[in-house]
């Protein structure tokens, strides 16, 4: 379930926004330090995230989801927004160099339908970099901010889903130990915060960062029998376990 477009520009306003876009934006700008004479689709609220290459990108588009809403961005320059459906995108196959997702896997209703239309409008060999809450962290159990109101990930969700729809993750990183707090003293020490958090407790990071290259050829079993793309198994259920059901999918036969 998304948020309301207008609360989103309003969080990220506040001195508490302001920081969390610094924090995370970071290792963001680690992986992406230079995109210059490339094209750029944020997808979700990525807007705060996207304002470090507005002078050297060659195109920017924001495209906010429908049941999100949409602004005008970047507000001092034309406007570079599209409305869309998370699901069908309004762009030709192989339009953009990167994409970035904020505010988007974590509150769609079909993360792999997304993500899926990234992939298509992705170029061969092109970058996309997903932002989510992390399901240990203490900021995907605050309300503190549009972080807490998603559904969170753990690191090999997240590789996961992005390997199941042919994307091959090529860094990672994290963001927000501090707590979810409006204390100005917590604010301030932010840094230090984030500094011992890599070094001491990474995996309590409150939000994820994971970069991911789009994959064009893939090898697929020669005997046809068992497809690489298959479903999630989850760790809770113990590898050999009977579950007692056998699950209905649609086969070739059943679509012919």
């Amino acid at each position: 379930m998304y948020l309301d477009v207008v609360h989103l520009r309003a969080f990220y306003d506040l001195p508490l926004g302001q920081l969390l876009r610094g924090l995370i934006g970071a290792p963001v700008e680690r992986m992406w330090p230079d995109i210059k004479g490339q094209s750029l689709l944020g997808i979700g609220y990525a807007g705060p995230f996207m304002r470090p290459y507005l002078g050297s990108a060659d195109r920017l588009v924001a495209a906010m989801p429908a049941p999100q809403g949409a602004i005008h961005w970047p507000r001092e320059k034309d406007n570079a927004c599209a409305l869309i459906e998370d699901g069908a995108l309004p762009f030709h196959d192989a339009t953009f160099d990167r994409i970035m997702l904020v505010h988007a896997l974590d509150h769609c209703s079909d993360p792999s339908a997304m993500l899926r239309e990234a992939w298509r409008v992705l170029a061969p060999g092109g970058r996309l970099i997903a932002v989510v809450p992390n399901r240990r962290g203490l900021w995907a159990r605050s309300e503190l901010s549009p972080f807490g109101y998603g559904r969170p990930y753990s690191g090999r969700q997240l590789k996961e889903l992005l390997k199941n729809c042919q994307f091959n993750v090529t860094d990672d990183s994290e963001a927000l130990f501090m707590p979810p707090s409006r204390s100005i003293g917590i604010q301030r020490a932010a840094r230090t915060w984030e500094a011992l958090g890599h070094r001491f407790w990474p995996a309590f990071a409150g939000i994820l960062i994971m970069e991911a290259e789009k994959v064009v050829f893939r090898s697929l079993p020669a005997d046809g029998k068992k497809s690489r793309l298959g479903v999630l198994r989850p760790v809770f259920i113990p590898d050999g376990a009977a579950t007692g059901l056998k699950p209905v999918r649609r086969t070739q036969s059943d679509i012919r």
